[in-house]
């Protein structure tokens, strides 16, 4: 049985991504940051819709428009795709458990937020 709470022993300093379920509609992920952001200049600008939740740590998003959000553990939000945003903190003490859909999710939008 698999812990979504446990951390992989081969961390370092790199984020890590495990799919968890991947199939044509939906795409189901365990990120783990450990103090990563978005590079200076980059912005996500992704073709599907995400609902993200914060398991653990704490993280900041930043917004196109320049607003931002602070995330604690159990915060969650959707995301529209080609909603332009970045992440400028995550947390490495304790590191940040994000779970993430990816999808067609806006008829679902109501339903998740």
């Amino acid at each position: 049985m698999n812990n979504i709470f446990q951390l992989p022993s081969n961390l370092n300093n790199q984020e890590f991504f495990e799919t968890i379920i991947n199939n044509n509609n939906i795409k189901v992920e365990r990120i783990i940051s450990t103090g990563q952001i978005t590079p200076d200049g980059t912005w996500y600008d992704q073709e599907q819709d995400e609902w993200v939740i914060l398991l653990q740590g704490e993280a900041t998003l930043l917004y196109v428009d320049d607003s931002s959000i602070h995330l604690t553990p159990g915060d969650y939000l959707f995301i529209k795709a080609h909603e332009k945003h970045r992440v400028i903190c995550t947390s490495s003490d304790p590191p940040c458990i994000w779970l993430a859909i990816h999808g067609n999710l806006g008829n679902y939008q109501k339903k998740l937020s």
